[in-house]
């Protein structure tokens, strides 16, 4: 492929594109608006699944590297009643086909497997223009520009490339998280710790649901989901942690005391975190010279599908230049009609099946049964 090919966003569906393109010989260069790989915390826990997460990897040749950030224990399960009562309680036995690492150490194996230099830090995409023939300039906020044959827009939900293809915009999908971390948990929260156990907790009532996730070392994670409107989360002020953290923590008044401690007793504030998505059947026309992969082209509500699915994306892609060095149009359609259905996929991974579930009598008496069906 002489074409060059620039990836606008170094998030891990980026960069598994920029891998499988590097393990076959062609050339990359990647964007991002961060200044360093370390400019801010990557998130949490992610399960990296059997069927997409890890296939991905598997065709960036970084098997190994994953099987040594894997956190063992961490797919052990609970569900747990709001008065604390344990519904569902699966240990992980080493079967099971969703290990968990941590995104940072994820996305820093994809670092470490690129050439010195492919990853430019500092560069926020700002205008993009078509120059005709499937060619494109990109101008950065810095003021620097570059011309490009195949521009990748892998620069997730506010996607700058996604314009050039599509009039879509994400809208608010009526729920939020707030995020909030408890350290050394096992003995200074040793309740709420025991609560969670040694993987996930799930605890779920309408309009409102806590997940937790025991992330490296004995550090608890916390996601509180509330279906609200923005506007009643812009009534808070998150500046004052303490006062928001009150606020959230009404909305659980009567849930048992070790699972309101995963919100009260937290040690760092608290962090809102609103649910924006596209269309589920979110496509576009073919345009030379240009796709998009990962949340700039198929965001969604948090299902444990997107890392999966935007690391997919990137490989199958690379994959499909590299089966088409001579034609790139030929790849790219190959790549979107592959990708087009898969996203718009039903999601029914364990823990997704919360957001879907609405009857207050059978909420979690639902879950548990789409959880352990799998198992039978």
């Amino acid at each position: 492929m002489h074409t060059p090919v620039t990836i606008i966003g170094a998030g891990l569906g980026g960069l598994t594109l920029a891998r499988v393109l590097h393990v076959h010989g062609f050339p990359v260069t990647v964007y991002e608006a961060e200044a360093s790989p370390l400019a801010r915390l990557q998130g949490g826990l992610l399960d990296i699944h059997d069927y997409n997460g890890q296939l991905a990897l598997k065709t960036a040749g970084l098997m190994d590297e994953f099987h040594a950030i894997v956190l063992e224990g961490r797919q052990a399960m609970r569900v747990l009643d709001p008065d604390g009562t344990v519904l569902l309680d699966r240990a992980d036995d080493g079967t099971g086909g969703r290990p968990e690492v941590q995104r940072g150490e994820l996305r820093r194996i994809l670092l470490d497997s690129l050439p010195a230099g492919t990853v430019r830090w500092g560069r926020k995409a700002g205008s993009i223009r078509a120059l005709g023939e499937g060619r494109h300039e990109v101008e950065f906020d810095d003021g620097s520009r570059v011309v490009t044959g195949l521009l990748v827009g892998a620069d997730g939900a506010w996607s700058r490339v996604r314009p050039l293809l599509s009039t879509a915009t994400p809208e608010y999908a009526g729920t939020s998280f707030v995020e909030t971390y408890l350290f050394d948990a096992d003995t200074r929260h040793p309740a709420a710790a025991k609560a969670v156990g040694g993987g996930m907790l799930m605890v779920a009532a309408p309009g409102r649901e806590i997940f937790a996730h025991r992330e490296t070392g004995d550090t608890l994670h916390t996601y509180v989901s509330l279906a609200r409107p923005l506007d009643w989360f812009a009534a808070i002020d998150f500046t004052d942690a303490a006062a928001a953290t009150a606020r959230i923590a009404r909305e659980f008044d009567g849930w048992a005391p070790e699972l309101t401690a995963l919100i009260t007793d937290g040690h760092t504030g608290p962090v809102l975190r609103p649910h924006y998505a596209l269309p589920a059947e979110h496509r576009w026309d073919r345009v030379p010279g240009v796709t998009l992969l990962g949340d700039a082209a198929h965001l969604a509500v948090p299902n444990g599908e997107g890392a999966n699915l935007a690391m997919l994306d990137g490989a199958e892609l690379g994959q499909a230049l590299a089966a088409h060095p001579d034609d790139i149009e030929v790849a790219l359609t190959e790549y979107e009609q592959a990708m087009f259905p898969r996203s718009g996929e039903v999601v029914t991974f364990e823990g997704a099946e919360v957001h879907g579930i609405d009857t207050d009598d059978d909420r979690l008496h639902a879950l548990i049964d789409m959880i352990t069906k799998k198992d039978r």
